[in-house]
């Protein structure tokens, strides 16, 4: 029996690897050994990144609800606690918004859990 080749699924395989790996550098985006090992690097970064990026901005959100806590003479581990007695469910992401984008809202939130 003859040999046969899946030439064509090999052909789509190549080209699928080399368009990912399009503006990469040098070999990395000219030679297909080099952009295969270069993309699937990339998609393992990807993966990854899309969990860091979670942690990230919640880190963010903190930093920011504390320096809008610090304005207002209370520290953020206080402010928090202070959210969970008086039973105010909003979350960082909320907290952070409305530290940054409405200051006269936070500051009465402030108030509020403060008295």
């Amino acid at each position: 029996m003859p040999r046969a080749t899946n030439n064509v699924a090999a052909r789509q395989r190549r080209k699928k690897v080399m368009k990912a790996a399009k503006g990469y550098r040098l070999g990395r985006g000219n030679l297909y050994n080099n952009a295969k090992d270069q993309v699937e690097k990339g998609w393992l970064y990807a993966y990854r990144d899309r969990r860091a990026k979670k942690r990230n901005f919640r880190s963010l959100w903190i930093v920011r609800i504390n320096a809008a806590c610090r304005l207002h003479g209370l520290s953020y581990s206080k402010f928090i606690n202070l959210l969970n007695k008086a039973d105010i469910d909003l979350n960082r992401k909320v907290l952070a918004d409305m530290a940054v984008n409405n200051p006269q809202d936070f500051e009465a939130l402030v108030k509020q859990v403060s008295a």
